[in-house]
């Protein structure tokens, strides 16, 4: 049985991916900050809950203690928020920044390296950005702060990547589309289901390759 460990699995896409994968036979165990009722509803045999704050140093040495002796197919990273949208970054209060720049950006990595060790051989690691934080295509200026923090992150997957060069496993920064969430809003193209599936998809797909690939749900490249 494959194994995944989804950081972010309490709503939205984090849990889609809970559902998505359970769904396909998986072993998931899903981490949460606060309580999450609808990830505790699932219930399922295959589910393991783990709370962890992904700003907390502390709290991520702890989980990955007591995550120690398992080994997972899966690594999934999703944190995620949104501030300033609307509003350029000259606007932005200086505390949001900070928040932004660390949850979207330095949270998943740190998180990533404590957690590295769980991952089997040949397994995938996998982090949750968007198409937004494409340098390319960043042509319009729009949520330039989200775009900065997502911009970053996919400089740091990079910088993740290449310094674990003899690493044998598949790295992958995710764009999910754009989707109806609390982030997305309601008038947002995707419905969850049809992301996730899309997702797991481009994970399954690229499982085994090795190196590292900004992709989207359809599993088509993104340029950095």
């Amino acid at each position: 049985m494959k194994r995944a460990l989804i950081v972010g699995g309490s709503r939205g896409l984090g849990l889609g991916l809970v559902k998505e994968h359970l769904a396909r036979g998986w072993h998931v165990t899903a981490t949460f900050r606060t309580p999450a009722p609808e990830l505790s509803a699932l219930g399922s045999d295959r589910l393991a809950l783990e709370t962890v704050d992904v700003t907390d140093p502390a709290g991520i040495a702890a989980l990955a203690g007591r995550l120690s002796g398992q080994t997972f197919d899966l690594l999934f990273l999703n944190p995620g928020i949104m501030a300033g949208r609307g509003t350029t970054v000259s606007d932005i209060p200086d505390a949001d920044i900070s928040n932004i720049m660390l949850v979207n950006a330095i949270a998943p990595i740190r998180v990533a390296d404590a957690l590295i060790g769980c991952v089997a051989p040949g397994g995938t690691i996998a982090f949750m950005t968007s198409i937004l934080g494409s340098m390319a295509l960043n042509d319009d200026g729009r949520v330039e702060l989200y775009r900065a923090s997502k911009a970053a992150l996919n400089s740091l997957i990079l910088s993740f990547r290449g310094r674990r060069k003899a690493m044998d496993c598949t790295v992958l920064a995710l764009h999910p589309g754009v989707v109806r969430t609390s982030m997305g809003g309601p008038t947002a193209p995707l419905d969850i289901e049809t992301s996730v599936r899309g997702l797991a998809d481009t994970i399954a797909a690229r499982a085994g390759s090795g190196g590292v690939a900004f992709v989207d749900y359809r599993n088509e490249m993104l340029p950095w």
